[in-house]
């Protein structure tokens, strides 16, 4: 089974947050600036379409070293050859966890989103391999934002990974990190960036922080 290595850059992708570019050219600059995984979100897409652009995805990853997630759907999983699956609060009423694993194996990855302390600490409990929360930052994605009060109390609560998602970006991410996040997931941060390339390795750079002889310089 694969790993989630620490202080991971996570991008989710989607065609209509491209700012008109083909979500592949976007995720082969962002894997080769650090993404660490790679989402696949598209709600509006036929079956066909979606395996079109997974397989593309999940290449991209694959030569680049990143994980591949789809959202919503285990079923896709095994179709387009990704690391795991993304479930929302409203997807595992379709698809319990137990259901979820039982379609893709116990070889590949759950993650589940959250949007409060209590169902992070609920999530913490059950058969995921990471999870999100948030969101914390205002975002197009969603209708309200949560703050970045929970941040510490999440990041010392998580007994697996935790992504902080929502709205987060260049000017914002040194608060997530100052606040103990060490994984960040985000959107529109690159996707919409002038040089997705450039802002990934911009990001990642912060998360990890500056090299030992640079952290000593005065």
């Amino acid at each position: 089974m694969r790993t989630i290595k620490d202080r991971s850059l996570y991008l989710i992708i989607s065609e209509e947050c491209c700012a008109g570019r083909s979500p592949l050219e976007i995720a082969r600059a962002a894997v080769a600036g650090g993404v660490d995984i790679l989402q696949m979100r598209e709600k509006n897409r036929s079956l066909r379409e979606l395996v079109a652009l997974g397989n593309g995805l999940s290449g991209i990853c694959k030569s680049g070293g990143a994980m591949f997630i789809v959202n919503d759907d285990p079923a896709l999983v095994r179709i387009v050859g990704a690391d795991g699956v993304h479930l929302g609060q409203e997807d595992i009423r379709r698809f319990s966890l137990k259901m979820a694993r039982e379609m893709i194996g116990p070889e590949r990855i759950i993650g589940l989103s959250t949007h409060s302390p209590g169902q992070f600490e609920k999530a913490m409990g059950e058969d995921i391999d990471y999870a999100a929360f948030g969101p914390v930052f205002p975002t197009k994605t969603k209708d309200y934002n949560i703050g970045t009060g929970d941040i510490a109390r999440v990041a010392a609560l998580a007994r697996k990974p935790v992504f902080f998602i929502g709205g987060i970006e260049l000017s914002n991410v040194d608060e997530i990190l100052g606040r103990g996040g060490r994984n960040i997931a985000l959107i529109r941060g690159i996707t919409e960036a002038g040089d997705p390339e450039a802002m990934a390795r911009e990001l990642k750079g912060r998360m990890i922080g500056p090299a030992p002889a640079e952290a000593g310089k005065i």
